[in-house]
């Protein structure tokens, strides 16, 4: 186990099965390492177990929750092998489907989300709407019993790997007039679904897309849940979203910091290794401080959103992913400079995450608009929008 690694957390903490599991998964991504190849890996977590551990049983799941399933994403991160599309596909799409979807829905999504056999992507982010969903542009309208389609989506992960993306639309509410959020499974290969890779500095495993919608015709059981309950069910899919990134912040952040600390060891320009210098060794110990701390918050996220608790689970999931994207920015900044120039070189894979941990500030919401969140639902202080 490694370093920065929690063997001495108590019970009160995390449960006997929550540190087995994180030892069984540490081991899995140790095997595969940096050096991962995404498709075997995801192939093998789906097969033991680790993909669904937060989707119920009677669909092949592990019956757990948020909390089993960021454990998983957090360990895998450690290792250096994270899988993004663990936010999406269970996380995301698998809870929503599993709180609201139909039965048909439930039989043919949840098992293959499951065992990992099928993915899903998720499509909310639009050209000009940003973190403001209220001006999603992407409309559904009812003709017969078809739905159709049209709008664009912007930085969607892994559309062209995954079977469908539940998209994010707006219907019109008959009785107001005014337009409501509703989700809608879209198969990959609809007519009209049209993708385009986006150029991305970060060299991720997981590509990002732009998508057009192009009055595409979806059948009636395409709409997920209840087309009144829209906010809800969009709301039931970003709290985990917003846990499973901490931990995938939390996971990067540790693996930098457990490759400086190996470093700061063993390398010697002087006498002593450069960690017995506190110039090199305080730093270390302050971003080990803070991803703990983060990594406290993660767990409270988790806890209160499995246990029903949306509001409480919506404020702390907010902060935990603003501390832990702060920690592992701060973590990997660190851990750069302890290796110098080694830092940078591909040999030894840090200086490829000082853009990859980036992105959990700004996604899948700003640390501006965590803190705007907090300001008006904790400290009720006025909106300025």
């Amino acid at each position: 186990m490694s370093d920065s690694s929690h063997s001495s957390h108590s019970s009160i903490i995390e449960s006997e099965e929550h540190t087995a599991l994180r030892a069984a998964v540490a081991a899995l991504g140790r095997r595969h390492g940096r050096g991962y190849d995404r498709e075997t890996l995801w192939r093998e977590a789906g097969k033991l177990g680790y993909l669904g551990v937060n989707l119920p049983e009677e669909y092949g799941g592990g019956g757990g929750g948020i909390a089993e399933l960021s454990l998983v994403l957090e360990e895998l991160g450690g290792a250096g092998c994270p899988l993004l599309l663990m936010i999406v596909s269970p996380a995301i799409c698998g809870t929503v489907i599993s709180r609201f979807g139909t039965d048909e829905q439930k039989r043919q999504w949840l098992p293959g989300l499951a065992d990992g056999s099928l993915t899903m992507a998720f499509g909310i982010t639009e050209p000009d709407a940003g973190s403001n969903s209220h001006r999603i542009t992407t409309t559904a309208r009812r003709d017969g019993d078809d739905w159709v389609l049209s709008g664009r989506k912007v930085f969607i992960s892994g559309v062209d790997i995954a079977d469908a993306t539940l998209i994010v639309g707006r219907t019109e509410d008959a009785r107001t007039g005014s337009l409501k959020p509703c989700l809608f499974i879209v198969p990959r290969d609809t007519e009209g679904f049209h993708r385009s890779p986006i150029d991305m500095e970060l060299q991720a495993v997981e590509k990002q897309f732009e998508l057009v919608l192009d009055d595409i015709r979806l059948p009636a059981d395409a709409l997920v849940g209840d087309e009144d309950a829209g906010l809800l069910q969009l709301f039931a899919g970003l709290n985990p979203e917003r846990v499973m990134t901490a931990a995938f912040a939390l996971g990067m952040g540790r693996y930098a910091l457990d490759r400086a600390v190996e470093y700061a060891k063993t390398r010697q320009v002087w006498q002593e290794p450069i960690g017995a210098h506190q110039a090199i060794a305080h730093p270390l110990a302050q971003a080990h401080i803070e991803l703990e701390l983060a990594r406290l918050m993660t767990r409270k996220a988790a806890h209160l959103y499995d246990a029903g608790d949306d509001t409480g689970a919506g404020e702390a999931a907010n902060m935990a992913k603003y501390a832990a994207a702060e920690a592992c920015v701060r973590a990997v900044d660190q851990a750069v400079h302890t290796l110098g120039g080694n830092g940078l070189t591909r040999e030894y894979g840090l200086a490829s995450l000082i853009t990859a941990a980036r992105v959990a500030r700004i996604a899948p919401v700003s640390r501006e608009m965590i803190l705007n969140y907090v300001s008006h639902q904790s400290l009720g202080l006025p909106k300025s929008y």
